[in-house]
């Protein structure tokens, strides 16, 4: 489905995230460990008070009932939502692009190193 905003993106994909969260819980479960709930963290306020409040809003009535999942997973409290800022949003570095000092921030929240390639395997033959 083609989103008519950069919220119903965002909302799209929080319910799509949603349904995974939902099977983690179960699993959990399943294996003798349950889980209160699964944090889930969003960086758009419009998407997540339209998640929370289940009164259609003007801007997002023509999204699709399925898209409507993370509503019931937040009632049944297998999920609940956190605002993140964009600037602390490491997800961002997969989806944006980024100047150089928030992509080194980012990367070096998700642990990752960079090694540069030594000159005998740059050399030219």
């Amino acid at each position: 489905m083609i989103a008519m905003s950069s919220t119903a993106a965002e909302y799209m994909a929080l319910s799509d995230c949603a349904k995974d969260c939902a099977w983690y819980k179960t699993l959990f479960y399943e294996l003798g460990k349950p889980i209160d709930y699964i944090p889930l963290y969003g960086d758009s306020r419009g998407a997540i008070f339209n998640a929370q409040n289940p009164v259609t809003q003007k801007g997002i009535k023509h999204i699709e009932i399925r898209h409507h999942y993370i509503r019931e997973q937040i009632e049944l409290g297998t999920i609940k939502l956190f605002y993140v800022p964009t600037n602390e949003n490491t997800a961002d570095m997969f989806t944006k692009n980024l100047g150089p000092s928030i992509f080194l921030q980012h990367r070096s929240g998700l642990g990752l190193e960079f090694y540069p390639l030594s000159s005998s395997v740059i050399s030219d033959k």
